[in-house]
């Protein structure tokens, strides 16, 4: 990243000074459409929008098709700010739950009947908080039932330079008719450099544009070209894939250290870097959080990611941040007490 700083101060004044264009650097936005195409999502540039992070692309979607009032489905668990986001835009969030190869799709159904949401929110490759990871399947009936109830699916991928062996994405089996997808790159690169996108139907993302140009002015060129720089540096490959052989590492010892200690994982992870785990019978998550908290770590307990509030036992560990054997001490104390 610090190469590519160096190369875009070094680059022509406009750069570092000017709006960007309506739907963002256009350079950028071929390399994304190359990158999608390699997980056989058809995105022309023209239909990719870059956005200032993955959190205004959710912003954007939301202004752009929901009312207050309405209702978003969401996985339950799933990412605690997906949230705190609906609340803003006054809409109803349903949980559905998730089971190992995506969200139960009987369950799913039953909401589409039930609630006729507008929306529906997921991550279909490394699934936040689970670790879980979509399944063809699932997938392929997902999307029969949305058609069926005029559903409109946002998939959030963030996560996606994690993956070991990518899992399907409903892009890909929808050709973007009625899945918007959207990630950015503050996880795997920096969280200071807000850069996302949005890959949609045409006529969608004219609309998410306009609406872009409204509330944001169209955004900055700094962080869009610094981008482009780093995911064209040969040393971003190689960056990712020390990254991926590290967290298999670390994942595999903080799996081994908290069924140490009686904590379960709810599956072992393909890739990425959390583990939802189940605590010991009769063991709330959210006291446990607390009791270390006072001792200095810092736990997701599980209720914070739960619509529904039915994970009390759960917690959610990223094992990125699990390499301090105090964690694990701090914990185990948490439990005998």
């Amino acid at each position: 990243m610090r190469r590519a700083l160096r190369a875009v101060a070094r680059a022509d004044t406009s750069v570092l000074a000017d709006y960007g264009t309506p739907l963002g650097l256009p350079a950028l936005r071929q390399l994304l459409a190359r990158r999608m195409a390699a997980s056989d999502i058809e995105a022309p540039p023209e239909q990719i929008m870059l956005t200032e992070s993955g959190t205004q692309a959710i912003d954007l979607i939301c202004r752009f098709l929901l009312e207050p009032g309405d209702t978003v489905l969401v996985d339950d668990p799933c990412y605690f700010n997906f949230h705190a986001l609906l609340r803003a835009h006054r809409v109803k969030a349903v949980g559905v739950p998730y089971t190992s190869n995506g969200p139960d799709v009987a369950a799913f159904g039953a909401a589409l009947q039930e609630h006729a949401p507008r929306l529906y929110i997921t991550n279909s490759g490394i699934h936040n908080p689970t670790g879980a990871a979509l399944s063809s399947v699932t997938a392929h009936r997902l999307l029969k039932l949305a058609e069926n109830s005029d559903l409109v699916i946002v998939e959030d991928d963030i996560f996606a330079d994690f993956e070991v062996s990518p899992a399907p994405r409903l892009a890909a089996f929808d050709g973007l008719s009625r899945v918007i997808h959207i990630g950015s790159f503050s996880k795997t690169i920096s969280a200071s450099l807000r850069c996302g996108y949005i890959a949609a139907r045409a006529d969608w993302i004219d609309s998410l544009t306009d609406l872009k140009i409204a509330t944001s002015f169209g955004g900055g060129r700094l962080a869009a070209d610094v981008l482009l720089k780093v995911l064209t540096d040969s040393g971003y490959r190689k960056h990712m894939e020390a990254v991926r052989t590290r967290l298999a590492e670390v994942m595999g010892k903080t799996i081994t250290r908290l069924e140490a200690i009686g904590i379960t994982p709810w599956l072992v992870p393909r890739s990425g870097m959390f583990i939802w785990c189940r605590l010991p019978e009769g063991v709330d998550a959210a006291s446990i959080a607390r009791s270390c908290l006072k001792n200095g770590v810092v736990l997701a307990p599980g209720n914070v990611f739960s619509q529904s509030l039915s994970a009390g036992d759960f917690l959610r560990f990223n094992a990125a941040q699990s390499t301090d054997d105090r964690v694990f001490d701090v914990l185990a104390r948490a439990l005998s007490e």
